[in-house]
């Protein structure tokens, strides 16, 4: 690496070369690059994720429902391991032509596909009737900061993340530019927190499932090594209360592992077949 300034081209031309697998990934066309079917399972619901918080927010919205006695949403989760670029497999990408995990199929609904985790959470909550108002300021409230979380959470992890973590050099105006837009975000948050038990307000909901896998686990200290005390995540009080109410909660400890490939051994269960599959591995927990 220089410290020569880029200067941009007249025409953009993709010649980025990089050891780094992350930026490699990538490319500036949609579509499959290879054929490959997706496996299947015998639930009714067939999700295709991984353990980051864009696909936590669904399995832990799965776990909640399971917790209600909701046997109709019992799920097959099976793992798409981007790194090496399953997302791009034709069956993935005719349920997400994206290329983006998580994506879900309901069986029970003319094998429907879903995708974008935000649509994912809305979906089910309107099948089941569960975790979304039907009516009044309430789910107002919650699509407000579920909106919010969509549109935020790409400057937290693509954003910040990227260049704290996992770009191939450290630049000083990139994490600075998202480092102020992280530090807002969470500022902002530890403000509403102050008066507001849950995102919503009073009730758990879908916008609590969506804000905890990002920013809960940012503040527990649990995405990008080193940004907690580079962030000084323990000075949002209010913020760091929630993540701890929400974390305790068996649905998010269990929703939390799914797909999940990295970390401690009872935090990996790479699929998800059955209830059973999460208890051996929580199991394992010291």
């Amino acid at each position: 690496m220089t410290n020569t300034p880029y200067i941009p081209p007249k025409i953009w031309v993709n010649e980025s070369k990089s050891d780094n697998q992350w930026a490699n990934i990538n490319r500036p066309e949609s579509g499959a690059r290879f054929d490959r079917d997706l496996p299947t399972g015998a639930h009714p619901f067939q999700l295709y994720s991984l353990g980051t918080p864009n696909g936590q927010k669904v399995t832990i919205m799965f776990e909640e429902l399971l917790a209600l006695g909701i046997k109709e949403a019992e799920y097959d989760a099976f793992l798409i391991k981007i790194g090496e670029s399953d997302q791009f497999s034709s069956g993935f990408v005719n349920i997400n032509p994206n290329s983006k995990i998580p994506a879900l199929v309901d069986t029970t609904n003319n094998n429907i596909n879903i995708f974008e985790s935000a649509s994912i959470l809305v979906y089910l909550a309107e099948k089941f009737g569960h975790f979304l108002e039907k009516s009044g300021n309430t789910r107002i409230q919650t699509f407000n900061w579920l909106f919010w979380s969509q549109g935020a959470a790409p400057f937290l992890g693509g954003g910040f993340g990227h260049f704290f973590s996992y770009a191939d050099e450290k630049l000083e105006y990139p994490i600075n530019r998202f480092t102020m837009e992280a530090k807002r975000q969470l500022d902002l948050l530890d403000k509403h927190l102050e008066k507001n038990k849950y995102i919503n307000g009073d009730s758990y909901s879908i916008a609590d499932m969506a804000i905890w896998p990002w920013y809960g686990n940012l503040v527990l200290g649990r995405l990008y090594d080193g940004s907690s005390e580079f962030l000084q995540v323990k000075n949002y009080t209010n913020l760091v209360k929630w993540a701890q109410m929400i974390e305790k909660r068996p649905a998010v400890q269990r929703g939390r592992i799914v797909n999940r490939t990295f970390g401690n051994e009872w935090e990996q269960l790479p699929e998800r077949h059955s209830s059973t599959d999460i208890d051996k591995v929580l199991a394992q927990k010291p």
